[in-house]
This record gives C-alpha cells, structure tokens and sequence, in this order.
C-alpha cells in the first residue's frame, strides 16, 4: 500500500501528523546544519586567537572576522571588543563580557530544541486523537437494528490504526534525535566554557589590576 493510499485511508485526522512531520524533519535538518563544528567551534579556533593576540590586543579587522568565523568565535570575540572599548578593562568586567557571550550562545545552540521536543511529545498525542477520531466512525457505523455499514466500520478502523502508527513514527525518531542534539550541545558549551576560561587567563595581562 502506497503513502497516498494510507493518507487518502486514514482521512483529515492525518494531515496535522504530516504537517507534525514536515516541522519535524525541517528542524532536524537545520540543527544538523547549524550545529556542524566549522559553525560552532571550528579546530584550532582557540589557538589561532591565543597567537593573535600573544603580544596584544588585535585590531578590529581581526576580531570581527573572529566574531564572524563561529559561535565559540563570537565568544572568544566579545572579551577582545570588551578590551577595544575599555583599555583599563578590570579583570571582572572582561569576565562578565565573557558570561554575557556565552549566554546568548548557548541561547543561540539550544534554539529550536523545545520545538523538537514539543514534537516529540505531542505526536503520539495526535495520533491517540486520530484513534478516538475512527472510533468514533465506528460506533457510529452502528444502526438502531445492530447491523453496521462495513464500509464506514472499515474506514474508522484505517484511522484508528494508521493515525497511531503515524504518531509513533514522528515521535520516535524526533526524540532521538532530540536527545542527540542535546548532547551535542552539552559537549560545545562544556568546550567553549573550557576554553573561554583559558582565553580569559590570557586577556587578564591586558585588564587593569
């Protein structure tokens, strides 16, 4: 049996379902883009920021392509901005530019994950109504003798089913994934704390006693 012919089988109640799995896969599809290292914290980021600025602050042709190059160089960015803005920067004050950075890019990482997750979760619900919904045709297929059409009886048992099974097959694999990029974004902001916390040791040279 073709897609069509089960979607054409289940009624209206799959349609939400394919829209569901339609925002499903898009999401997947741009947190998979997104979240690639050369995005978010391409090799050897850290070091090349070290280098440049090994003898002093760099120019700001230098800390805009770093701003632009990533995420993590968005961060590492900030306390250099911090320190073009204020030459007397203390030593807190650049590590509070530091903590402002890294909020909004952990806000930046984690963006649309409720989304995936709310999916997750409400796609079985969906397809829980969808059964309700062709069980609803079915005991209503009943007439006031006790005889049945086959035909409506049959299509309340299509819904009932293939709305359930559909529900399942947008939830699982949407929380797995979920949960893969979950842990993808721990593992980032766990090495861009690490490294920020480096990169602010070696700014604090430049900041104000």
């Amino acid at each position: 049996m073709s897609l069509l012919s089960i979607i054409n089988a289940s009624g209206w109640p799959m349609w939400p379902l394919i829209l569901a799995s339609m925002a499903s896969m898009a999401l997947i599809v741009e947190r998979f883009i997104s979240l690639a290292p050369s995005r978010v914290a391409p090799k050897k980021l850290l070091d090349e920021a070290l280098l440049a600025s090994k003898s002093g602050v760099p120019g700001a042709d230098v800390v805009k392509h770093l701003e632009n190059s990533s995420v993590f160089g968005s961060v590492l960015a900030s306390g250099l901005r911090a320190l073009h803005t204020n030459p007397t920067l203390s030593e807190a004050d650049l590590r509070s530019a530091f903590e402002g950075a890294g909020r909004r890019a952990a806000h930046q990482l984690e963006r649309f994950l409720p989304a995936l997750a709310t999916l997750a979760s409400v796609a079985p619900l969906m397809g829980l109504f969808g059964t309700v919904v062709g069980m609803i045709e079915i005991f209503g297929a009943q007439t006031a003798t006790g005889s049945a059409n086959p035909a409506t009886m049959a299509h309340g048992i299509a819904v009932a089913l293939y709305t359930t099974a559909f529900g399942l097959v947008i939830a699982i694999p949407t929380l797995l994934f979920w949960r893969y990029f979950r842990s993808r974004v721990d593992g980032y902001l766990l090495q861009m704390e690490t490294g920020t916390e480096d990169f602010a040791r070696h700014l604090a040279r430049f900041c104000k006693s």
